[in-house]
């Protein structure tokens, strides 16, 4: 990235200004580059003469001043200037800045890609809700964050591994198959409630028919009898594949489903973890119960393995399936993208990978806030599908797998997002997935009819792209690489969806002001050329937001 080589710049100009005695002699700190907000200020900033101001005992544009006469020369650099208060500012060449359009155009769909992290493998578990029930708005939205932040971590290099990590264990499957089973002996005409505390949904009318359809009466049994101990799990997996379903409809699909079931098998990895807590004195028993003694190891109060009735807790399958991460599949990574309402769970799942011998420095766990569905400027509130929650599938239906995944990128995963369906379904401007995505059919549109008129981009001499609007076109593009790498060491995809807009308002603003295809043939070669490395740009940065590239709209 021309980014990090003008990081090298500027710290290769303290090297040179402290040698020839300019500056004093100190450990400077890291060089950071930022673009400036304002376009006369430059393409790239460094503040580095504010933060070493003091070390030097000089005034910050003094020792910008000195920074300036050092810098090496750079084919890409064509001026470096001071700003008040001590800023020093870098512009970009512009005959450079054309040349870089070949280079964007040859790599294609692999433009940005990197292998900064070739060799290390990362699993980025999300979703993950309980198969008791439907994928509703706000697991959507950890799909959208995850998959998308798998797909640009994959373009740095990581070898991924995306997981949905199956509650199929435990008390809510217990209630899950008592309320299956009343629904299923309901179609076989007997007079039965579902439990006090089980799951009203339709949906589970739904699954109970499905069951009817497969297997007859087969699970049916005397009035007096409960459900077959497996009648649960032939439900959970009847609910699994229509999670999978539902997911895939928004482009996410997994490559694993990990059962909780198989962390309970015996020598499994709940066994394991449960001997390495009591062989490390992790483990105290109270009242009945079993106890990590958590605070051990900077947890501020202990937390309950085993339930006084012998069943395991939550905490302690968690504890398992970390273990199973880090330990049994070796993980270099891991990513957890939970819902904010996990907030408190996070110091004690690193608490317990830490008892287990994992790194916790090696886990990240990624909160997203909750969502509000508005239409009219109103909170929705109830699904037509579901009765007591607002399911994925019915927002995909009304606004499409597009929409559904640009909106919950938008905003910062830590910001509480109102998802305004009137928007999403907008065909015009004011809709950001229709503005990017109109872009890149209006590109593929000029580009065909352009064909048509047997013009191209055959021997095009880029360097005619003198515009204001060419050059901060092509600058925009140039910078893909730079977000990719925010994306990546920040765990932040809103970054790329924030991109596309830029990247789609600098093209649109050069469609007003630059006519493509018109009487100066090597003007519109040129202008060609330009617009296919768009067309790149656009349709990578869409791709790894999984969101379509339309040729026409």
């Amino acid at each position: 990235m021309i980014r990090d080589e003008i990081r090298i710049l500027v710290k290769q100009a303290l090297t040179n200004a402290q040698a020839a005695g300019d500056i004093p002699q100190f450990a400077a700190p890291e060089v950071t580059i930022e673009h400036p907000q304002r376009a006369e200020h430059g393409d790239f900033s460094a503040n580095l003469p504010l933060r070493i101001q003091g070390l030097a005992k000089m005034k910050a544009i003094e020792v910008a001043e000195a920074l300036r006469n050092h810098v090496p020369n750079h084919t890409a650099i064509s001026e470096i200037t001071v700003a008040p208060p001590g800023f020093l500012n870098l512009y970009l060449d512009p005959n450079w800045v054309t040349d870089q359009i070949a280079t964007i155009i040859d790599s294609g769909s692999d433009y940005a890609a990197t292998q900064r992290f070739a060799g290390q493998r990362a699993q980025i578990e999300y979703v993950s809700a309980n198969p008791t029930g439907p994928v509703h708005v706000g697991n959507g939205r950890g799909a959208a964050i995850g998959s998308t932040l798998a797909n640009v971590m994959r373009s740095a290099g990581y070898e991924i591994a995306e997981e949905y990590y199956v509650n199929d264990a435990g008390t809510q499957v217990s209630i899950f198959g008592r309320t299956l089973y009343a629904r299923y002996q309901q179609l076989f005409g007997r007079d039965v409630d579902i439990p006090e505390n089980g799951y009203p949904g339709e949906y589970m009318i739904s699954i109970a028919k499905a069951v009817k359809e497969a297997h007859g009466d087969t699970f049916l049994r005397s009035e007096n009898e409960g459900a077959d101990p497996e009648f649960a799990q032939i439900g959970i997996g009847i609910q699994i594949e229509n999670i999978r379903n539902d997911l895939k409809l928004m482009g996410v699909e997994y490559d694993e489903w990990f059962s909780e079931r198989s962390l309970m098998t015996e020598n499994g990895s709940y066994d394991a973890i449960i001997r390495l807590l009591r062989d490390q004195n992790f483990v105290a028993e109270r009242d009945g119960a079993v106890w990590f003694t958590s605070t051990e190891v900077g947890e501020s109060k202990d937390n309950v393995l085993i339930r006084s009735d012998g069943a395991p807790t939550y905490y302690a399958t968690d504890i398992a399936y970390h273990y199973d991460k880090f330990i049994i599949r070796n993980f270099d990574r891991v990513i957890d993208i939970w819902g904010a309402d996990h907030q408190g769970h996070v110091s004690r799942v690193k608490a317990g990978v830490t008892a287990v011998g994992g790194e916790p420095n090696k886990l990240d766990i990624l909160l997203y806030q909750l969502v509000t569905l508005k239409r009219q400027g109103k909170v929705v509130i109830l699904s037509k599908r579901a009765g007591e929650i607002i399911t994925l599938r019915d927002l995909i239906d009304e606004v499409g797998a597009d929409a559904t995944r640009f909106f919950f990128l938008s905003p910062s995963a830590n910001q509480a997002m109102d998802f305004d369906l009137d928007l999403a379904t907008k065909q015009s401007d004011e809709n950001p997935v229709y503005y990017v995505q109109y872009a890149h059919a209006r590109i593929a549109g000029i580009i065909a009819k352009a064909r048509e008129e047997g013009k191209s981009s055959d021997s095009a001499n880029a360097s005619l792209l003198s515009h204001e609007a060419e050059q901060t076109l092509i600058r925009k593009l140039l910078q893909l690489p730079e977000v990719l790498e925010t994306v990546v060491d920040d765990l932040a995809p809103h970054h790329l969806a924030h991109y596309a807009q830029e990247l789609a308002q600098a093209f649109h603003t050069f469609y007003t002001q630059c006519r493509v295809i018109n009487d100066d043939e090597s003007l519109t070669k040129a202008r060609l050329l330009l617009l296919e490395a768009a067309r790149v740009v656009l349709a990578r940065t869409l791709t790894l937001m999984g969101i379509s590239t339309p040729d026409r709209m």
